[in-house]
């Protein structure tokens, strides 16, 4: 039977059953907002776990890295955890007493059922978000906070929508944390079955050598060893400057490849471009097609990083080059084997800086295998045709969690706005 409804004023909820009602969030709850103490205070171990934002939060409860040994504003147990600073709305619970900073609040009910305002609180991220401001980030002030409307259903509806989605979302969040082992698994054996390749080959039984390579060991007898520097020539680009926005960036052509825009794969396209005025003004170059480019700045995430241009472009600092002599190598095969050395540039990395980068000289010296050509083409087709179907898998996967992940939210939203009505 459908329950009379009535609007609730609020365009992102619209209806709410006719017996639900309406209050700004500072009638129905004591709000905190976060204070940072002195940078000084600030320290690896103390008596108080601190967060200044939502960094350290986890999947449910934070992750404290820092302390301090007082703070004058501090979460109580079995708050309510929201950022109010970019990202706005991000929410966790405090199962212990935090220090605060500027970028949370922490929000205790007043005579509502504290994990029906959580969930309600976690769809209401955009409305947040909306009302947000800031010349440089987002954030919400303590008079938005404060206005802020909730619906409230009565107090048994809100303990039973609060039970439920707990249950729902925890068979939900099961499903999701597996799938993404699942996808992290098959990702192992994509690397596994490019290092077996790209070291081994893909005839067994061979009669093998010392590479005199660590991480390579054996490698067939009729290969060979060779720095990156014999087989191809290296350089990297730059970055026109900022200032010249107008001139450099706005209406731009020409592909500009950052480190963001390589994924150990085929570099079609570029998530910015550069005009020719900036290419004549810079020391960007135009690499050709079949180039292979290094991500060399970016820590462990992003170092090493690599891809091959079926366009020609230019790049920036952060990108070694490589343009393969074709006599020596193949572009296909040496992009595979970067992808299997890939965890090994960090070895390098480790020593020269705070926050470590590669160099060019680095890659430059970096050593590699050399099957013969045709091998290599040989190797290189295996691996397009493996690597494709376990991609494929990898992509149905990551597919299944967005849609989980989709069905959570609306869930969460059809419950908590009245839109579904928690049966017996």
């Amino acid at each position: 039977m459908t329950r009379p409804m009535k609007d609730s004023g609020i365009e992102w909820i619209g209806q709410i059953p006719e017996n639900w009602q309406t209050a700004k969030i500072k009638y129905c709850c004591d709000i905190i907002m976060g204070q940072s103490p002195d940078s000084n205070d600030i320290k690896e171990s103390g008596n108080i776990p601190f967060m200044q934002g939502n960094r350290e939060f986890g999947t449910r409860y934070p992750h404290p890295t820092v302390f301090c040994d007082s703070c004058s504003k501090h979460s109580r147990i079995g708050d309510i955890l929201m950022s109010v600073r970019a990202p706005v709305g991000a929410i966790n619970e405090s199962d212990r007493i935090y220090g605060i900073g500027r970028g949370l609040c922490s929000i205790k009910a007043d005579n509502i059922d504290n994990v029906f305002l959580k969930y309600y609180l976690m769809k209401s991220v955009n409305d947040l978000q909306y009302y947000s401001n800031g010349s440089t980030f987002e954030a919400i002030t303590t008079e938005i906070l404060n206005s802020f409307t909730l619906v409230l259903p009565p107090g048994n509806d809100q303990k039973n929508i609060a039970a439920y989605l707990d249950a729902q979302c925890a068979a939900i969040d099961t499903l999701i944390e597996q799938t993404r082992a699942s996808i992290e698994e098959y990702k192992k054996l994509k690397q596994a079955v490019i290092t077996q390749a790209v070291t081994k080959g893909i005839h067994p039984g061979r009669k093998m050598k010392d590479s005199g390579i660590e991480w390579v060991g054996e490698i067939p007898e009729e290969w060979g060893i060779a720095k990156i520097s014999s087989i191809g020539t290296t350089c990297s680009g730059a970055t026109p400057l900022r200032s010249n926005e107008t001139d450099f960036f706005n209406d731009a052509t020409i592909r500009w490849v950052r480190t963001l825009d390589l994924n150990d794969g085929l570099v079609s396209d570029t998530s910015e471009k550069i005009t020719e005025l900036a290419l004549q003004n810079s020391s960007c170059n135009i690499m050709p097609v079949n180039t292979i480019c290094v991500a060399m700045y970016g820590g462990s995430g992003t170092i090493g990083k690599c891809g091959l241009l079926t366009q020609p472009c230019a790049t920036n600092q952060a990108v070694c080059s490589i343009v393969c002599k074709q006599d020596c190598i193949m572009p296909m095969y040496l992009l595979f084997q970067l992808q299997a050395i890939r965890q090994y540039w960090m070895i390098f990395a480790v020593g020269t800086r705070k926050d470590p980068n590669i160099s060019q000289d680095i890659v430059k010296n970096m050593r590699t295998i050399l099957p013969p050509l045709a091998e290599q083409q040989e190797i290189a087709a295996y691996l397009d045709e493996k690597c494709a179907a376990i991609d494929a898998m990898i992509d149905k996967k990551e597919q299944l969690v967005s849609e989980l992940e989709s069905y959570k939210k609306s869930l969460i939203f059809e419950y908590v706005t009245g839109k579904k009505e928690v049966t017996a």
